[in-house]
């Protein structure tokens, strides 16, 4: 229990992170198309005998790259590219999975997390991850501020647009990595955008926003521990 309340924690912290330069952003869509573009990735390293955490990551790296491909071969809109790819992702992981009974129990692991069957290992993931995602952040803490406004100024802030939004999409990406274990590729989403956005109600600052996020993401952590201790919830 003790592991599962300090995994929950760490998966908030990260996700009030991200979380709030995704709602800010505006890239909820783009953060749920990751979350499901893992799946192939996961499946096909499963498969082979691999970590789960290295077909997710190459899973998260396919989904990201193709999007830019299919926005610069086809011309599409950045969102029209993820919808696309979104569909396409999802359905590869459904018939991956779908061709052995092997994945009966590990889909539903991959899709809705086992976060009392985290180990030390699983921890150690989710610490590196929050370091880098924290690091990041803060060291694109202003090019991400004025992306969140307007690219034009951040353009004439002397800001590359094109780079600083490619690393916020790699800091959701390793955020939706290192998640996956314990919340799952479903549920990762509502980490990232519900405290976010209901810090973004009460807080004027980023880091006020974050601080609600991470607070909100933990204390449902443990709720929802109690409740599934006390009365047997899944």
């Amino acid at each position: 229990m003790l592991l599962a309340l300090i995994a929950g924690s760490l998966v908030s912290i990260t996700c009030a992170i991200a979380g709030t330069f995704v709602v800010l952003r505006g890239l909820a869509f783009v953060g749920d198309a990751l979350a499901h573009g893992l799946l192939p990735g996961i499946a096909v390293a499963l498969l082979l005998g691999f970590s789960g955490v290295i077909g997710a990551a190459i899973g998260a790296g396919v989904m990201m790259g193709g999007v830019g491909l299919v926005q610069r071969k086809l011309r599409l809109s950045g969102d029209t590219a993820v919808g696309l790819l979104f569909v396409g992702m999802l359905s590869l992981g459904v018939i991956i999975t779908s061709r052995s009974d092997a994945f009966v129990g590990d889909l539903t692991r991959i899709l809705f997390g086992q976060l009392l069957g985290v180990d030390t290992v699983d921890i150690a993931w989710q610490v590196v991850a929050l370091v880098i995602v924290a690091a990041l952040a803060y060291v694109c803490r202003r090019p991400f501020l004025l992306l969140t406004i307007d690219d034009g100024l951040a353009r004439t802030s002397g800001f590359s647009t094109r780079l600083f939004h490619n690393v916020l999409l790699v800091v959701v990406g390793i955020t939706v990595v290192a998640s996956f274990q314990t919340v799952g590729t479903l549920l990762v989403l509502g980490m990232l955008v519900a405290p976010a956005a209901t810090g973004a109600l009460f807080a004027r600052r980023i880091e006020s926003m974050m601080l609600i996020a991470a607070i909100i993401g933990i204390m449902s952590t443990y709720v929802g521990l109690l409740l599934s201790y006390h009365y047997d919830l899944a």
